[in-house]
């Protein structure tokens, strides 16, 4: 099916899907303005990028807190790997797809013809994006509301903490008394704006295994992953 760029009109219908009537539609409409339109004679020279900025830092203080509340007895390791995971790429870019903000999003025709609209890493800033314009125009409780709504099937999911392949590698090297994993950036693609990261990963004594991801964090987790499957199979 083919999606409509969006407009200023139908932002009324995502207000709804966010559960907040902006006093600012301005703020709003900036937080889903990609950097592609910048540049193109049409548009003001400004995208979300800064409100990507402060929607992070919204967002991780909110899940902290949520975190601290819902897990009492959990220690500052456990909770930290908790909130890794509800702040990462791919959790921002669930929500963003569950919400279809991708629909809502002003972007230039290349960007969309190159399947941006579905774009895991883009969906995921402009998610950030959002926090920001939601704090901005309604305050801390209208930004941790939203973020309570959206974030608690992910909260519920892992009844104990998560531990992520980088750090199940770590651990499986320490314990044999092996220097930490290292990992390294070999080869880089894509426009600058939507780059993919190749990361190699190696440990003493076993083979380099090397991962690839739309973040040089999503790459050294692929690259992690990789590895384990053959120290799995040992």
């Amino acid at each position: 099916m083919k999606i409509e760029s969006p407009t200023l009109d139908n932002l009324k219908d995502l207000m709804v899907t966010l559960g907040h009537n902006f006093r600012d539609t301005q703020v709003l409409r900036l937080a889903l303005t990609h950097s592609s339109l910048i540049g193109d004679g049409k548009h003001s020279n400004i995208s979300n990028e800064r409100l990507e900025f402060l929607g992070d830092r919204v967002l991780g203080l909110i899940i902290a807190e949520l975190l601290v509340k819902i897990f009492p007895d959990e220690n500052e390791g456990d909770l930290s790997r908790r909130h890794a995971e509800l702040v990462r790429m791919e959790t921002l870019g669930k929500v963003a797809s569950s919400l279809q903000l991708g629909t809502f999003v002003f972007m230039a025709k290349g960007e969309e013809r190159m399947g941006g609209r579905e774009n895991p890493a883009l969906l995921a800033d402009v998610c950030e994006a959002v926090i920001a314009a939601l704090y901005m125009d309604g305050g801390l409780e209208t930004a941790s509301n939203f973020i309570e709504d959206n974030w608690q099937p992910f909260l519920k999911l892992n009844p104990i903490p998560p531990k992520d392949a980088k750090t199940i590698l770590q651990e499986w090297a320490q314990k044999r008394g092996l220097p930490l994993p290292d990992y390294r950036e070999i080869r880089r693609s894509g426009p600058a704006h939507q780059p993919n990261f190749t990361i190699a990963v190696t440990v003493v004594g076993e083979k380099q295994f090397s991962g690839s991801g739309q973040s040089k964090r999503a790459a050294e987790q692929k690259a992690a992953e990789n590895m384990l499957k053959r120290i799995s199979c040992d």
